[in-house]
């Protein structure tokens, strides 16, 4: 079904937008705090996660990450992140559940108002310039992966460890 073709009120778009993003956001920090439950199990990491650099850490999180967690939803590409962040350190639901709330609320009233605006535009312009469109595109997924091969290639243990050799 595609968004742009909803003829729905603005507020019952804005409700299934809503869902959507509880449901996404909150189910990646549920993943999040299972994945904590069970990385906890390896001695290693438990000694690490009981430390008290790591406790003041998660303390810090769970203190001020309610903000960071609300914001995160005006971005792009960072909500997934910090959702999962705020989930494997452990914040708290009373903190957490709030700040989802509020950045999903915005999230919503964003992607049910303007934020379908890129689509149509996207569609207005494989309209009347279907090439060009489909050419814009392209580069910009060329670009996108260049740019993460680039940075693969800065963090590629393989060249430290060549480059520390020869010092």
């Amino acid at each position: 079904m595609n968004p742009l073709d909803w003829s729905f009120p603005i507020a019952v778009t804005w409700l299934i937008m809503f869902g959507i993003i509880i449901c996404r956001a909150g189910g990646t920090f549920l993943l999040g705090r299972f994945a904590r439950r069970g990385i906890r199990r390896f001695a290693r990491v438990e000694r690490i996660m009981a430390g008290p650099k790591y406790r003041r850490a998660e303390d810090t999180i769970d203190r001020f990450g309610a903000p960071v967690v609300a914001l995160s939803f005006l971005t792009v590409g960072l909500q997934t992140v910090v959702n999962l962040a705020a989930g494997t350190t452990g914040m708290r639901y009373r903190r957490y559940i709030p700040a989802l709330v509020v950045g999903g609320s915005l999230w919503a009233l964003i992607y049910s108002t303007v934020g379908f605006l890129g689509f149509t535009a996207v569609a207005r312009a494989y309209q009347a310039e279907p090439g060009l469109t489909v050419g814009l595109g392209l580069m910009f997924v060329i670009a996108i992966i260049g740019l993460l091969i680039g940075l693969r290639m800065d963090r590629d243990p393989a060249a430290e460890s060549t480059s520390a050799s020869a010092n």
